[in-house]
């Protein structure tokens, strides 16, 4: 019988879902370039260059992530 208590265990801060957000973003941008929506693809390239450059979802800034 061992008189150690289990260690906390807390996830790794960059644990993948920054970069699946943003890779989600990118590939609705192709596709949708692909099929000729480059009005909505501008858009999510916008989302994703915002999350690049460090920013975050943020709801109530939504109108200037998207620069309207």
């Amino acid at each position: 019988m061992s008189n150690q208590r289990a260690g906390k265990k807390s996830k790794p801060m960059g644990d993948g879902n920054l970069m699946k957000t943003m890779l989600f973003f990118k590939a609705c941008k192709e596709v949708l370039n692909e099929f000729g929506h480059d009005d909505a693809a501008f858009y999510f390239e916008q989302v994703e260059e915002h999350m690049r450059n460090g920013g975050t979802l943020d709801i109530g800034k939504a109108g200037n992530i998207l620069g309207v």
